[in-house]
Formats: structure tokens, C-alpha cells, sequence
């Protein structure tokens, strides 16, 4: 039981990582919360159901549930999701930026986000849940006592694919440089000649394709529902702050900790009481080091 829930929660924590990365940077370059992000997620997750209406999920290879189809809508609609959150900054954060807005108004304005992003989701799709496949799958016993699905393990690698990637571009890329150089002094990195609009540009692009695709692998092992981001807001948030924020290795591990954390958790209380994990954990991390785990102290921690 304790190795299962060990796996189950590396599974779960690799698509939190996918997600807290967007709320990481946004902490981090934004200044500021933003809880319209997990939004997003349910976004990215609906944008593929729409693509996929139209090419099905594809034939389902090596036990997979889907086709390589369900791959490629996903990437056209992690673009559409990335532009939709570009598109999100350009008519409210932008203008509130502009006009000197504090660090809450902003917060306020991304609660007010989210619940417009919601109900729209509720209004052109409904509340009923839907699924990528309805195709079954056998169950593949990786260690004894320990069974996963082929597209769990399938959701594991891309998602650890895309993380290596992102470093990559964060380390080797010019804007990737520019990004971090940004999340450690936007003014400094705007001395220095630094377009901080194209940083700004590139954060929310990324961080929403990242959000679609962590809606899309949490809609595929069980179903597609309004509630999806809604589920992970705090466990996104929990792993950001846990991880270190503006920390690639920080969003990564702390995704794999809180998923971990709350699979284990289900071994001695019943499932509704999964994200009040997410929660004590958030808590502690605020309590005993504030800055995070991969986080610099700064100056008034303690």
C-alpha cells in the first residue's frame, strides 16, 4: 500500500509540477498571485476536447487509451491556451499595471478573472464531465504490489520531457535569460537593456501552454470536468511556495511532495480530506522557511 501510494503520488505530483511552474514565474516576474491560473488548466483541457470532437483521440498504440492525434491537438492547444493567458494580461493585468496598481488589486482582479474563465467553461460546455477515451486499459505491475496505467507512465515522460526542455530554454536561451534575469530585478534587467514587455509576453505563454497541458494529462486518467483547475489551485500554489519561488527545480519538487503527500495521506483518512494536505502543508512551508525550499532568504525572514 505505501509503495503504491508512493507511485501514485510521483504521478500526480509530475502534472502539479507542470502547473506550478506558471504559478511560480507569474509570482516571481508578476509580483503578484495570480489565481487565475488554474483557470487555465480547465481551459487548455476543454480547447483539446473541442480538437479532439473533430480528430478523435487516435488508435490506441503500445496500451495506450489514444493516438498520436490526442498529442497533437494538445500542443495546438497549449498555444491557443498560452495566447489566451497573453491575451488575459494585455486587457486587464497590463492596464492595471499601467495605472499603478497595488500588489492586491491585482490579486482581486485574477479572483475576478477566474471566476469569469469558469463560468464561461460552464456556458459554452455545461457541467456534465466528458472524457478524451473511453477505451480500456490492463494495468501494468512496474514493481510487486505496485500497478499503474500505460498512460500514467506515458504522462510521467512527457511530462519530465518537458520540464528538461523548459530548463534548457531557461539556461541556454536568450529569453530565457532574460526571463530569469527578470525574476530576480525586473528594474535592473530593464537598465541593462532588457525588453521586460517580451519577458512579460513570454511568461504568460509559457506558463499557460503549461497549464493546458497539466489540464489535459489530469482531464485524460479520469474525465474532463468545470472543476478541474478548481481542484489543483491549491496544490499548484502549495508546491510553488513549497518548491522556492521562481525555481524550475523548486516548482518540480515541490509538485512531486505535495502529489506524494497527498496520496499518502489517503491511507489513513478518507479521500475528501486529500487536499487538506496541500494545505498543512502550505502552512509549514510558510511557518519554518517562508522563502522555500530551493528560495533565497531574503532580507525579514526568519
Amino acid at each position: 500500500m505505501i509503495w503504491q501510494a508512493l507511485a501514485d503520488g510521483i504521478l500526480t505530483g509530475a502534472v502539479i509540477s507542470l502547473g506550478a511552474i506558471g504559478v511560480s514565474f507569474t509570482l516571481q516576474i508578476m509580483r503578484f498571485a495570480n489565481f487565475s491560473h488554474a483557470e487555465l488548466l480547465t481551459w487548455g483541457a476543454y480547447i483539446t476536447m473541442v480538437f479532439v470532437a473533430f480528430t478523435g483521440p487516435g488508435s490506441p498504440t503500445s496500451g495506450l487509451s489514444f493516438g498520436w492525434q490526442l498529442m497533437a491537438v494538445l500542443l495546438l492547444a497549449a498555444l491557443l491556451t498560452g495566447l489566451t493567458a497573453w491575451g488575459l494580461d494585455r486587457i486587464l493585468f497590463r492596464r492595471l499595471r499601467h495605472r499603478g496598481a497595488q500588489h492586491m488589486t491585482l490579486v482581486f482582479a485574477s479572483f475576478g478573472a477566474a471566476l469569469v474563465l469558469r463560468h464561461l467553461i460552464v456556458l459554452i460546455w455545461g457541467h456534465d464531465s466528458r472524457f478524451y477515451t473511453r477505451e480500456l486499459q490492463m494495468t501494468l505491475e512496474v514493481f510487486p504490489g505496485v500497478r499503474v496505467l500505460p498512460d500514467q507512465v506515458f504522462i510521467l515522460i512527457v511530462a519530465l520531457v518537458v520540464l528538461v526542455a523548459l530548463h534548457l530554454f531557461l539556461r541556454f536561451s536568450r529569453t530565457g535569460i532574460a526571463m530569469r534575469a527578470t525574476a530576480e530585478n525586473p528594474a535592473l534587467a530593464q537598465c541593462c537593456g532588457m525588453e521586460v514587455d517580451k519577458v512579460i509576453r513570454a511568461t504568460w505563454i509559457i506558463g499557460g501552454a503549461l497549464a493546458a497541458a497539466a489540464g489535459v494529462f489530469t482531464g485524460l486518467t479520469p474525465q474532463v470536468n468545470p472543476d478541474v483547475g478548481h481542484q489543483l489551485l491549491l496544490p499548484l500554489f502549495a508546491a510553488a511556495i513549497l518548491g522556492g519561488i521562481g525555481s524550475l527545480a523548486g516548482a518540480v519538487v515541490g509538485g512531486l511532495l505535495v502529489g506524494i503527500a497527498e496520496n499518502a495521506l489517503l491511507l489513513v483518512v478518507s479521500p475528501g480530506y486529500k487536499q487538506a494536505m496541500s494545505f498543512m502543508l502550505l502552512l509549514v512551508v510558510l511557518l519554518v522557511r517562508p522563502q522555500g525550499i530551493f528560495g533565497e532568504r531574503r532580507e525579514g525572514d526568519r
